[in-house]
């Protein structure tokens, strides 16, 4: 008698931006590591930063011609909002065909464009379905999605006022791996970013797509950092704002360095002295794990306001700063400067953060898959 598992299969969707992109692959990455034999699929949008990462993490992708409604009233926005029902039909039938040929035993969805028809129609079909559920507010696509979930893999306290209870598990959100050990990196943080070892250094983080608001506070800021020698910055941009911000008088102080996008985020933060970040999901996760001091300037365009609620988690528990996005300009660097020079506020804010991280939530939602799969057998 063959005593063997069967190969498993496992489809995961999601993407968009970082914050759903990266999730997916550190819970594939801990599926493989669990069961070396799973047979993945990933399901995104086509144009999407899913359609290159995932590739490159080892993965196949399939991408749909999927958008999200636009809630603007712009005449751009109404234009693409009539092609909507077009493309979420035609991504439905898409995924409905995706599911039938690969039949996978479990399908995993961490949020973004693809998700929504992925998980419906895995529903639809009696394929077992788990979100993982990064914010503390849940949307109202997973909202739908979560009546006939069978987990919900969630991050905050609370949740139970979008999910049934009984489905809800507390594992925090997946981050990459590389940012878990950063001990000793500091040096080689220093020389890769060509930061000086004797200046304290502030981070600002505008996600994987960059954030507007926070350049132009930096752009504006150009006097403040002139006078603070004893200051310096790494500004990740985003790489549709590089062109633009590289050019103004604060990108050419000598303490600046700009750049798009960061293909090292664990340099990254063993680099840091403070944070300043937008309050996505992932970004922070990744806050509580590495013990930095924070501020976070949440978008205001996102769905819900879900940052500003992420944002409001941690400002309660006295394990981060916030400031308004609309207040950025005048606070956001000053805030930072203030952290910088009260040592103790600085120590207080990283031990604080710190409690909140959750280091095994890969393998835990991973852990959940399987169980899940197991439970099938029986």
């Amino acid at each position: 008698m063959n005593s063997e598992p069967r190969q498993l299969r496992i489809l995961i969707t999601g993407g968009g931006t970082g914050g759903h992109v990266f999730p997916a692959i550190a819970i594939a990455d801990a599926l493989k590591r669990m069961r070396p034999d799973t047979e993945f699929l990933f399901v995104g949008a086509n144009g999407k930063m899913e359609m290159e990462r995932v590739p490159k993490a080892g993965y196949p992708i399939e991408g749909l011609n999927v958008a999200g409604f636009q809630r603007g009233v712009s005449l751009s926005s109404i234009r693409r909002n009539l092609s909507f029902p077009i493309k979420l039909f035609g991504s439905s039938l898409k995924a409905r065909r995706i599911i039938k040929s690969f039949q996978p035993d479990v399908v995993v969805g961490t949020g973004g464009y693809a998700s929504g028809p992925v998980m419906r129609s895995a529903q639809n079909a009696g394929i077992p379905t788990l979100i993982q559920e990064q914010n503390s507010y849940a949307g109202v696509t997973n909202k739908i999605l979560g009546k006939k979930a069978t987990l919900i893999c969630v991050a905050y306290d609370g949740m139970s006022d979008y999910f049934p209870a009984d489905k809800i598990v507390f594992t925090g959100n997946p981050v990459r791996t590389d940012i878990l050990q950063l001990e000793g990196k500091r040096a080689e943080a220093l020389v890769y970013y060509g930061l000086d070892a004797a200046k304290k250094t502030i981070v600002v983080i505008g996600g994987s797509l960059g954030a507007r608001s926070l350049n132009m506070a930096l752009r504006k800021q150009h006097d403040l950092l002139f006078k603070r020698g004893d200051v310096q910055v790494l500004w990740q941009c985003g790489g549709f704002y590089e062109y633009e911000y590289g050019a103004c008088d604060t990108a050419k102080l000598p303490q600046v360095h700009l750049r798009g996008f960061i293909d090292r985020m664990d340099l990254l933060y063993a680099a840091a002295d403070v944070v300043i970040s937008r309050a996505g999901a992932l970004s922070i996760s990744e806050l509580c794990l590495v013990g930095k001091p924070a501020i976070l300037v949440p978008s205001p365009n996102v769905a819900e306001d879900h940052q500003t609620k992420n944002a409001l988690s941690l400002f309660e528990k006295g394990a981060a700063r916030l400031v308004r996005d609309a207040d950025a300009i005048d606070k956001m660097l000053p805030e930072a400067l203030m952290v910088l020079e009260n040592e103790a506020l600085a120590f207080s804010l990283s031990e604080s953060i710190r409690q909140l991280g959750r280091p095994n939530a890969a393998n835990a939602i991973a852990g959940e898959v399987l169980r899940i799969v197991e439970e099938l057998k029986n």
